[in-house]
């Protein structure tokens, strides 16, 4: 089966518009709209990448019949380097994301910050986090919580560092987007929901999870997770068709050309399915829907390192891509 992916590009200053990639050749969907309809499509030649997720699964087909219709080469492609790069779901109507998922990552943190039970440390309180880490995944249930849409960005755009955070860190993540209506999805069928796999970054203000001046409350996504540009997406979505083993796929993130982040999916605490299972046991998913499924070890906390002005982040995950953001400092606005 011919691969491919779908993006959402433009032209500076140009209008949006969904198209399938191959490699890094974009192929606009407008154009290929004739031969679309020729092999059944029903979407119009104007249709948007979460236009096509609503009819995921009869969409899919059509998608596959015309990627087999197009040559090696074709008079209509453009490089992917010549367009701006939106997300390529533009925009999800909801964005979750589920905390502390990485076995290594939650460890590590442990250590990091000296949590765990008063006299422990070192090797000991290694092991104690390390079997907490077990008993959860045996027992426990995924930690989930919402991020706003506002938030997202392109692969290639800057990440905006707001004054309102010392302490911006990184968060690479697999993120899987919903292909069909899901609730109280049993794990057994939970990955015929998924539409495809992308790469994100969830951004996040640390020194804004936890509120201070009522303690009770206890973490503030909202603060710290939701700033604009806090969650680049892209640069394409791959369908789950051609991502056969999405619990084990190799991410990896570098801050200015130093690997900070380098680890498999296979390090999750609950995998995917698992995820759905949860989510959709207390909420409606629709198509298009994201969920950023936990980020690995090596956050900015555990090497003492955060963003700054100027820095580099590039991102990538096994077959899905990758990303390059700019973090440049937000100005704080003068009152008027």
């Amino acid at each position: 089966m011919a691969t491919f992916s779908l993006g959402t590009f433009s032209h500076d200053g140009g209008e949006r518009f969904a198209a399938v990639c191959i490699g890094d050749r974009v192929l606009p969907l407008p154009a290929l709209h004739p031969e679309a309809v020729r092999c059944g499509a029903r979407w119009s030649a104007q249709a948007s990448v979460l236009d096509l997720l609503q009819d995921w699964d009869r969409n899919l087909a059509v998608l596959q019949a015309l990627r087999e219709r197009i040559p090696a080469q074709h008079g209509l492609e453009l490089p992917m380097s010549r367009l701006r790069v939106h997300p390529p779901v533009d925009l999800p109507r909801q964005v979750l994301c589920t905390g502390a998922n990485y076995r290594k990552h939650v460890v590590d943190l442990t250590l990091d910050m000296g949590v765990g039970p008063e006299g422990l440390e070192g090797p000991a309180l290694r092991k104690w986090a390390e079997d907490m880490m077990d008993e959860r995944a045996a027992h426990g249930e995924p930690y989930v919580f919402p991020k706003l849409p506002s938030a997202i960005t392109g692969a290639f755009d800057p990440v905006m560092l707001p004054a309102t955070t010392q302490r911006p860190d990184w968060e690479l993540e697999l993120a899987v987007i919903i292909g069909r209506p899901a609730r109280n999805v049993r794990r057994e069928e939970a990955l015929d929901h998924v539409a495809g796999y992308a790469i994100v970054n969830d951004v996040s203000a640390r020194d804004l999870i936890a509120r201070t001046d009522y303690k009770m409350l206890g973490t503030d996504w909202l603060r710290s997770k939701s700033a604009p540009s806090f969650m680049p997406f892209g640069p394409v979505l791959v369908p789950a068709c051609f991502v056969q083993q999405p619990q084990n796929l190799r991410i990896t993130l570098k801050l200015n050309g130093q690997t900070m982040q380098d680890e498999s999916t296979a390090d999750m605490l609950f995998d995917v399915a698992r995820q759905i299972e949860y989510i959709t046991a207390h909420v409606q998913l629709w198509p298009g829907d994201l969920i950023a499924t936990g980020s690995p070890a090596g956050n900015g906390t555990h090497h003492n390192r955060f963003l700054r002005e100027g820095d580099v982040i590039d991102s990538d995950i096994e077959g899905l891509g990758s990303q390059r953001n700019v973090c440049m400092r937000q100005q704080t606005p003068k009152p008027v």
